[in-house]
């Protein structure tokens, strides 16, 4: 099926890897998918399996590389595996369909609609030279662990380090073109227990009742202020997501309380710095806290990459993009440590939605698009 393809078709691309389920985490047809579209084009390509079933895994990575004599190294990163489709679907969400101008399935938008543009736009650019690369992860949905992570640890160990890379998550808002990202927010989730000692309601002083002490602790942290926000970034914020006692009795003073928050953070904080701050709260009533560190902020300033992506917009759509950091985070924030990067890509409005779907429109201007970005790279060096 996929020998038959248009390699420069982003329909047809999308579609096929669409058909292919892979929720995360993804190993298997999707990448043989992907694989058997990149070989043909004259792509080197290496997969490679990391973590068991017992800590996240296993999830399938590819690195594809192709060398075009001299020029810049220009890496395109996104990922394979999707979120669970849920129940009420026009369609089935793994057999691609199109309907009017729209073509839906899960992954549509988020992403493979803008990795089947990808592929479509290097087949279109048999004669940009430098070496073009794909970093695909099957992690990035899911706890981002064996992903972009484990693919780093394996392209170092290669000497594979990209000059640029381009993220293709979908970043426009309204109209394809309108925004791309420059940085992201870091994130913490922290989870709070306070100890105590269960006892009757009417022998308080036999026990201890760990809520007051919870109570305390989660007002200490509502009056954190963290900053104002920067010329880049909006204000750091700290959100109580869950409190549980679990005491379904009316007369027992239960014998532990716990708490959870999430912290999204500009590049004025580091994770741990804040996990330490929100630490020394919770021991000072007594009760233990656990940090995990889901990725820190960054930023790739203003300058020629960024410039050079929204002169390809603008050329095929007439629109200067909105230069943001806003939203969530993205394996942008692993890659940032390679070389710069900025995420660009398809309309987000129905990522993670019922009947996800892309206008074909778009899929063929976001091809345009990564074509031109491919020869401003090339002739920039």
């Amino acid at each position: 099926m996929i020998a038959a393809l248009d390699q420069t078709d982003p329909v047809a691309l999308a579609q096929a890897l669409i058909g292919c389920p892979s929720i995360t985490p993804a190993t298997g047809a999707v990448f043989d998918c992907l694989e058997a579209m990149l070989l043909p084009l004259g792509f080197t390509v290496e997969r490679f399996l990391d973590g068991d079933p017992a800590n996240g895994g296993p999830v399938e990575n590819l690195l594809a590389m192709r060398r075009r004599g001299d020029g810049p190294h220009f890496a395109f990163a996104g990922h394979l595996d999707v979120v669970p489709p849920g129940e009420g679907w026009a369609s089935d969400a793994f057999a691609p369909e199109v309907r009017g101008e729209l073509l839906y399935g899960r992954g549509a938008v988020d992403m493979k609609g803008s990795i089947g543009a990808f592929v479509a736009a290097v087949a279109r650019s048999e004669a940009v030279s430098g070496t073009i690369s794909l970093l695909i992860t099957g992690d990035e949905e899911g706890d981002a662990v064996h992903g972009t992570r484990a693919l780093m640890g394996h392209m170092a160990d290669r000497g594979v380090r990209p000059d640029l890379c381009l993220v293709g998550e979908p970043t426009s808002v309204n109209r394809l073109g309108d925004m791309i990202k420059i940085g992201r927010r870091g994130s913490v989730n922290m989870w709070i227990t306070v100890p105590g000692v269960q006892g009757h309601v009417a022998y308080p002083h036999l026990a201890k009742n760990p809520i007051s002490p919870l109570v305390r602790i989660m007002a200490a942290i509502e009056a954190i202020t963290l900053d104002e926000g920067t010329d880049w970034f909006q204000p750091s914020n700290i959100e109580l997501t869950d409190v549980h006692v679990g005491n379904p009795a009316t007369n027992v003073i239960p014998g532990k309380a716990t708490a959870r928050l999430s912290i999204r953070f500009n590049d004025l904080h580091r994770g741990a710095d804040l996990a330490a701050r929100v630490r020394a709260i919770v021991e000072a009533e007594g009760g233990t806290l656990e940090a995990k560190i889901s990725g820190e902020a960054f930023l790739t300033p203003p300058g020629a990459f960024s410039a050079l992506i929204s002169a390809a917009i603008a050329a095929e759509t007439g629109l200067t993009p909105e230069l943001s950091t806003t939203g969530g985070t993205s394996d942008a924030r692993f890659l940032c440590a390679l070389c710069p990067v900025v995420e660009f890509g398809l309309v987000n409005a129905t990522m993670h939605k019922l009947d996800e779907a892309v206008a074909l429109a778009d899929l063929e201007r976001l091809t345009r698009i990564y074509e031109r970005i491919l020869s401003s790279v090339a002739t920039a060096s």
